[in-house]
């Protein structure tokens, strides 16, 4: 099943939106990042499932971090990226490799 970012964003929101809420951002963000240091041991030495996994966690917990904070992860996107690169509005980035936009 295909999903958008904003359908991501919502199931999260159905799934989690009252304990995440009572969590609060502090709370989420200590979670996000344990799920970030999972996902680097993964990448380090786990399985690709295991990869798999905690990609899927890092990115609902991103997710559910922007519902705490009512952020539209879509919106965000399309702000930053919809234009093409930040730094030199091209497609593909055509920075030199010392900039980070």
């Amino acid at each position: 099943m295909a999903m958008t970012l904003g359908q991501l964003q919502q199931r999260i929101r159905e799934l989690y939106g009252s304990k995440d809420g009572r969590r609060g951002v502090a709370g989420t963000f200590m979670w996000f990042m344990e799920e970030v240091g999972e996902l680097s041991a993964a990448l380090r030495n786990g399985s690709k499932d295991e990869q798999i996994l905690e990609f899927a966690d890092v990115l609902a917990w991103l997710v559910t971090l922007a519902n705490c904070q009512g952020i539209d992860l879509e919106e965000a996107i399309l702000r930053k990226y919809g234009g093409g690169c930040p730094g030199c509005r091209e497609i593909p980035c055509q920075c030199s490799a010392t900039y980070k936009p």
